[in-house]
């Protein structure tokens, strides 16, 4: 027995709300969640995390729904403590980010202290919070309310962040 293959067409099962919890749970929804990015067209992303370590932004199934999702108008908002992490570990999302460069907005905001700064995933229509990095406890929403009080929490960090994470170095 063949599996079914997935087309572009194949519509997508919803994406999770509701609180869970685990490390695995935690890298399956975020990889859904681009997926969907793909799939739905959404117009802009928002990536928060320290350092997106133990993300799995570097896995290709990931840069592979990031290609399908980048198109012109849509823009992934970026905001960690630090990018140094994920220039080690994600190879793959840096040359994406180098790729398209132009629908990406990094910043380091290197004073956030505790969690201040959101392990998060913001869209227009669909939240993804991990409340507790250690043990990956997570809340996903559709709700706009939490949706815009966690931007707001981003945006506050925002603010008093600065351009991180470029594309090329420039260098004598």
């Amino acid at each position: 027995m063949t599996e079914p293959q997935i087309s572009e067409t194949t519509p997508l099962p919803p994406l999770p709300t509701g609180r869970m919890q685990g490390r695995q749970v935690f890298l399956d929804t975020v990889r859904q969640a681009f997926d969907a990015a793909a799939a739905e067209g959404w117009s802009h992303i928002t990536l928060s995390d320290p350092d997106f370590a133990d993300w799995p932004l570097g896995e290709r199934v990931v840069v592979d729904a990031l290609n399908r999702w980048a198109r012109r108008g849509r823009t992934l908002k970026m905001l960690a403590r630090s990018y140094d992490q994920l220039r080690l570990q994600h190879p793959r999302f840096v040359q994406w980010r180098v790729t398209w460069s132009h629908l990406v907005e990094a910043h380091a905001c290197a004073g956030a202290a505790g969690a201040e700064l959101p392990s998060a995933i913001g869209s227009p229509v669909w939240t993804l919070e991990r409340l507790d990095p250690l043990r990956n406890t997570l809340v996903a929403s559709t709700d706009a309310e939490r949706r815009v009080a966690l931007q707001e929490r981003v945006n506050e960090c925002w603010l008093r962040s600065t351009p991180s994470f470029p594309a090329s170095q420039l260098g004598l």
